[in-house]
This record gives C-alpha cells, structure tokens and sequence, in this order.
C-alpha cells in the first residue's frame, strides 16, 4: 500500500518534533557558564625618590633582592614594565610596609613589628610607554626607622603584622623562617642601634630610702651558687638564604563593584548557564509537550497505513 501525503507529512513532523526537543536538552547538559575577559600577572618597576621627587641612585628597576641601605628608602614610586597588554579593571596592590627589627639584616632581624603601611592599586594608566616623561607615578610613603628596620616592597594589599582577621598576615620573623609579605619585590634593611621601647625615668633613692648593709658573707645555711653554663649560640643562621623576590604581581581576585549589583532580571546572563539558575525545568516542560505531539502524530501515521 502506498502512503499518503499526509501520512508522509506527519511522520516528517513527529521527526522534526522529536529532533527540536531534544538539541536544547542536550546542549543544556553540557554548556558551561564562562564569563568574558581575564586578568594575568603584571611585572613592576620601582625606584627610590627623595622629598622633592628626584631619584636616588638607580632609576626604573625590577631587580628584587635585600638591599642594604645608606638612607632608609622613605617614598618609592612604582609602575608597571613597558610592554605589557593590561586589560581594562585588572588591578595590581603594591604595599609599602617598614617595620622595626632586631638587628640590621635578615640573619639578625628575629622578631619584626610593623610600624607603618601603605597601599597602591596600579592599572593599565600606570603602564610605562615612550611618554613616560611627563607621566605621574604612584608612590609610597612610609616613616623612616631611627633604628634598626627593614622595608618591604611587595605586590598584595595584605598587612602582615600578626593579627587574624581578615586583610592581615603573619608577621616576619626569622627565626621561625616566617618569609612574609608574600610576593616580596625587593626590601631594604638597616640601622645602626636597637630599637628600645622608651623606659620611665626611676627615680634615685635618698639615703633615707637605701638598703641597708647586708653580711659580706652568706649565711652558713645558704647553699653556695652554682655556675651554670649559658647555652650555646648558633653559630650559623637559621635561614641560609634571605626569602625569594619577583617583580611579577598577581592582580586583585576580585573588585567590589562600584554601583549595586543588578538583578538577574536586569543582567546580561553568561553565553550559557547550567544549575539552579538555568531554565531546565521551562526546557523540560516545553520537550514534554513536543514529545506528546509527536507521539500523537506518530499514532496518527500509523492508523492512517493501517487503514
């Protein structure tokens, strides 16, 4: 028997129907949600400059290392490294931070307490290029030790001076090898005495006030003292090298947004979503429907041959 037109036009339907629910349902199983654009490291330059702006020694530099300081470095400006394609809202923390130590190197520094901090954000504006001339850098300020300190350059926004919440770190301490700040640039340590909190002056006794002479000899019940031994010094660092520098920065993870946040209703969704947020369930409804029909063209078709 030959089938019909319409026989022919409803299995062609049911077909199509079947094809058209299925592609959406497919394809929302396995998109993923991306989002446009991405922040890489950046490289910063930094160099030293006095009160009036001027350079003091080497100009633009990336070269980390500890450094030794003649003048501790109180104001650094920082940039970042010619020739790099920085996308529009990335941003790289640069922080300034001095601290007072106990000693003027990394080996004798032991136990560092933070005294001052700053904080800068640079973006693709402070990317240096052929006019960087008459550009403006950001800078750095921090007080200058009168004792012994170190100052570190480094790339996050983090205060590492010991406290636990949010935004602070350990504090640097080399006996224990605490190499913080992370992502450290360069430092400079330094000074030439030790940084004794300020005492009360005591007051002298009057001779109404004065110990009275003691026995020039113990008494015989008293155990004579016994030397001890102080213990040993270390003879070599805890540490054998200084902690490791990079002039690469990594950029924020994220930029609290300036306006409120939109709502979904007003967002430009990602190029595709899955989850709780898809529309899975409409999908599914409408596939449900479409299935019906075709099956019920599909019946037809075949009640139609039979007869």
């Amino acid at each position: 028997m030959t089938r019909s037109p319409r026989s022919r036009t409803s299995a062609v339907f049911a077909a199509t129907a079947l094809l058209a629910c299925a592609t959406p349902l497919l394809g929302a199983a396995s998109a993923n949600a991306t989002t446009a654009g991405g922040c890489q490291s950046a490289t910063v330059q930094y160099r030293i400059v006095d009160a009036d702006g001027r350079p003091v020694g080497a100009d633009w530099t990336s070269q980390g290392g500890f450094h030794q300081w003649d003048s501790a470095p109180g104001t650094v400006e920082v940039r970042l490294a010619p020739g790099q394609t920085v996308g529009d809202g990335c941003k790289y923390p640069v922080s300034l931070a001095e601290y007072t130590t106990e000693g003027s190197n990394w080996y004798t520094s032991g136990r560092q307490t933070l005294v001052d901090h700053a904080t800068v954000y640079l973006t693709a504006a402070d990317v240096a290029d052929t006019d960087s001339g008459k550009h403006t850098w950001q800078k750095l300020t921090v007080k200058t030790p009168d004792c012994y300190g170190q100052i570190d350059l480094y790339g996050d926004d983090i205060i590492y001076d010991g406290k636990t919440e949010d935004g602070h770190g350990p504090a640097p301490y080399q006996p224990d090898n605490v190499v913080t700040p992370y992502h450290l640039i360069a430092a400079w340590n330094g000074g030439d005495k030790p940084c004794t909190p300020d005492q009360p002056d005591s007051p002298t006794p009057t001779p109404s006030e004065s110990t009275p002479d003691t026995p020039s000899t113990p008494p015989t019940s008293q155990p004579p003292a016994q030397e001890t031994t102080p213990p040993a010094t270390p003879s070599t660092p805890s540490t054998a090298t200084t902690p490791p520098t990079t002039p690469d920065v990594p950029p924020m993870e994220s930029t609290p947004p300036a306006t409120p946040t939109p709502s979904p209703s007003d967002s430009t969704p990602p190029l595709a979503e899955t989850g709780s947020s898809a529309p899975v369930g409409l999908i599914a409804g409408g596939a449900a429907a479409v299935i019906a029909l075709g099956a019920g063209a599909i019946y037809t078709t075949r009640r139609t041959r039979r007869s």
